[in-house]
């Protein structure tokens, strides 16, 4: 499918620089990278959601847990072990 586009000139400049620089091979891979990495955001933003709805669902039901410094420092130990580990890192709690 072709699709036409209009672009404001920082935006053309902007996709013309990553061409340039070698980050790119044509306008067409910047423009499907941004709209793959569009998506990917998507996707992490409704799974985003439905864990807030979930935590949520949770407290109403009265499953919260009290936080406090150990709670904290279990977190942490625990997140340290898994960051030392062979298990690939959920995708949730990357930057």
């Amino acid at each position: 499918m072709t699709m036409h586009i209009n672009l404001s000139p920082e935006m053309e400049g902007f996709i013309k620089g990553k061409v340039t620089n070698g980050f790119y091979g044509n306008a067409t891979e910047v423009i499907r990278d941004a709209i793959r990495r569009m998506q990917s955001e998507e996707i992490r933003l409704a799974a985003w959601q439905l864990a807030i709805r979930q935590g949520d669902e949770q407290l109403d039901r009265g499953e919260e847990i009290a936080y406090s410094s150990r709670t904290r420092d279990t977190i942490t130990e625990l997140a340290i072990a898994a960051m030392h580990g062979a298990k690939p890192l959920d995708p949730d709690v990357l930057p």
